[in-house]
């Protein structure tokens, strides 16, 4: 087992992963900007570096400086979190010449997921079913057309690196195609310098599903069901829950076991997610991503599996926690993203919060870094807190979480609390009948947060 830990995170995340430590008995670095100098996984930490000034690219993704955090307190491991650099493969690759552990998946894989290209390409030899689309990346000519046509309008262009929604056009018909391919390619180059961009069928009104993984990196690998991630906004996740209310036990355990399968097959190593669109009752293959996610607690509260543990644990030569026989699923789970943000606009809202008082009770988690007199900054995601809400049905999850969002208060800055308020009564919601493009309609159908 490692003896000291490098979090090269902050936030939440970074809490997450300090408190995973304690529990393995592992000494903590947090490291810092300084605009996090009073940030809770700093104060609880066994020691702390500051890393630079309050810009990313001057501190949390300063490779050198980290390197030099990790050399001073004498860590031998770094845990990247999400965000950042914990899908930088070069990041990997530099901390084990360094004699450094990255706690994550191999080199190879971060950089063969990466590219959504060589992704899909990869998901398909493996046997993962795949939207239909472009083998490789394409430009605004005649075999782009081609391959539209073939495909069958709508088609998606998306970057070729990257994601979270940049670098992603949709064509309607063969007259917006050029347009959808240059944009595209312009915003892919403008934000991860590569401006190759692929094509894929744009599904109506599918669902996000995503298998969280779990591979010991000698080719013994599980699945810990699905999670849903259909309330997406400029497709940035909203509100994820697991089980998803359309997902039948035999297609889980269908999906669930290509993925597993693939994972071993490739030996993979560590935590990670595999997503696709859902529908009619099809999967189709989107994108991995190598890392842990926003969303776990879900699948934590209903496997009783601590994810960034075994993470831990992994990544230190362990072996898996149970086989997939032993898995069970008990209940259901739901989180929601809480954002310093106006629940209209969806303006970012920094500042001190005056007043804090996280809900409780049971089946209540908050992932939460903050603290009553703690001040926001300006130069991150806004992200409050995860409110995480378990029930042993849907029907009493939703309840509970009524209740959960009603108690919590987080004042002196601008939430998305009052947005949660009224998607946890809308019909839609309870009902359990919603798609990736549902949260933008109704948004865009008045002032549902008012």
């Amino acid at each position: 087992m490692f003896d000291k830990i490098l979090i090269a995170n902050r936030g939440e995340i970074a809490l997450r992963v300090l408190r995973a430590c304690k529990e393995l008995g592992i000494a903590t670095v947090a490291v810092h900007s300084t605009a996090d100098a009073d940030a809770m996984h700093v104060r609880l930490a066994d020691e702390s570096v500051c890393i630079g000034p309050p810009p990313s690219k001057d501190s949390y993704l300063n490779v050198p400086a980290l390197l030099a955090a990790c050399e001073i307190t004498g860590a031998d491991a770094v845990h990247p979190g999400y965000g950042f650099l914990s899908e930088n493969a070069r990041f990997a690759e530099i901390l084990s010449d360094h004699n450094l552990h990255f706690i994550g998946p191999k080199a190879e894989h971060i950089r063969l997921m990466g590219d959504k290209i060589e992704a899909k390409k990869t998901a398909k030899r493996l046997g993962i079913p795949v939207v239909p689309g472009s083998d490789g990346g394409v430009g605004p000519d005649d075999d782009a057309m081609a391959i539209a046509q073939e495909i069958g309008f709508p088609v998606l262009v998306k970057a070729a690196a990257g994601g979270g929604g940049r670098g992603m056009k949709v064509a309607h018909t063969a007259d917006d195609l050029a347009l959808a391919i240059s944009t595209a390619g312009n915003e892919a180059k403008a934000a991860f310098g590569d401006a190759s961009v692929y094509l894929e069928k744009y599904l109506q009104k599918p669902r996000h599903i995503e298998i969280q993984v779990l591979g010991d990196g000698r080719g013994g690998a599980i699945h810990l069901g699905e999670r849903d991630c259909s309330l997406q906004r400029r497709h940035q996740k909203v509100w994820e829950e697991s089980p998803s209310p359309v997902i039948s036990p035999e297609a889980r355990a269908r999906i669930g076991g290509i993925c597993a399968k693939a994972m071993q097959d490739m030996q993979y190593l560590g935590v990670g997610t595999i997503e696709f669109l859902y529908e009619d009752g099809e999967f189709y293959f989107i994108e991995m991503n190598t890392r842990i996610q926003v969303e776990h607690p879900v699948t934590e509260m209903i496997t009783g599996i601590d994810l960034v543990l075994e993470q831990i644990r992994i990544a230190a030569g362990g072996d898996l926690p149970v086989t997939q026989d032993e898995i069970t699923l008990n209940g259901h789970a739901i989180e929601c993203r809480v954002n310093a943000e106006n629940p209209v606009t969806f303006r970012p809202s920094p500042g001190k919060i005056s007043r804090y008082h996280p809900p409780g009770g049971l089946g209540i988690r908050i992932d939460s870094a903050v603290y009553q007199g703690y001040t926001i900054p300006p130069y991150y995601d806004s992200l409050v807190g995860k409110l995480i809400v378990h029930g042993k049905t849907r029907g009493e999850c939703l309840m509970r979480l009524r209740r959960a969002l009603d108690e919590m208060v987080v004042d002196g800055i601008e939430t998305t609390l009052p947005l949660f308020r009224a998607l946890v009564r809308e019909p839609s919601i309870i009902d359990g009948d919603y798609h990736i493009h549902w949260l933008e309609q109704y948004l865009a159908s008045g002032d549902p947060a008012g």
